[in-house]
């Protein structure tokens, strides 16, 4: 079984690959996110390499291999169920789970991870949105975009959060922008920077673009 360290650096590879398009990640981006010197990051990297689950170019950076993203993949989805467990089962606030999952995504077994997985019905996302893995490493893709580029008058449904800071999604609760909700664009002003959305039975609330640029949406009919 990889070590805990191992797991965090394929996690976070992972993820900035799927933002970078699954290019390179550069040694300084990787360090940043690992919160490590950049002499830490290529030394544990040149360990990833030499175990076939990184392939690195000095200078250049790093990208997962198959066998890495494979096992970068079961992380997630560790992470993502047991992130649904705290807030279905143990009804934890989705502000407080992510620091949980980091804990408890290295020690719990694949038995009971099945367990967890059959007890929530399968799901195929997590209370944030992201998408959990399934056991053969699947991903559910969907056809979202940033609510900073929804039209004004569009119907959207809120399908992803994509900044878990404790705080900003606090924000989100209270303007009722959670996964699942559908929300009415009223003004989309690009001279102000900032978005007017509607969602269920809440005021109207102002985002800044910045803010709105974290919130996926998918379009959805008048009549859904």
């Amino acid at each position: 079984m990889a070590s805990s360290t191992v797991e965090n650096y394929l996690k976070r590879l992972y993820g900035q690959q799927q933002r970078t398009g699954r290019g390179l990640v550069s040694m300084g981006n990787l360090s940043k996110t690992m919160e490590v010197s950049p002499a830490t990051a290529t030394s544990m990297v040149k360990v990833l390499a030499k175990a076939g689950l990184v392939k690195y170019q000095p200078r250049n950076g790093c990208r997962l291999t198959q066998k890495g993203e494979q096992l970068a993949l079961h992380v997630l989805r560790r992470h993502r169920l047991v992130e649904l467990f705290l807030v279905k089962v143990l009804a934890l606030d989705w502000s407080e789970i992510h620091e949980e999952a980091e804990q408890l995504e290295h020690a719990i077994s694949d038995k009971v991870l099945a367990k967890i997985d059959k007890a929530l019905g399968y799901p195929g996302f997590d209370p944030h949105g992201d998408p959990i893995p399934s056991a053969n490493g699947e991903i559910t893709d969907r056809d979202l975009y940033s609510l900073a580029d929804s039209v004004s008058g569009q119907k959207v449904r809120i399908a992803r959060i994509m900044d878990q800071d404790t705080e900003f999604l606090k924000l989100a609760h209270q303007f009722n922008l959670i996964p699942g909700n559908n929300a009415t664009i009223e003004d989309n002003n690009s001279l102000a920077d900032s978005i007017t959305i509607a969602s269920g039975d809440t005021r109207p609330v102002t985002l800044g673009m910045h803010a709105a640029s974290k919130i996926m949406v998918e379009l959805v009919s008048s009549e859904s």
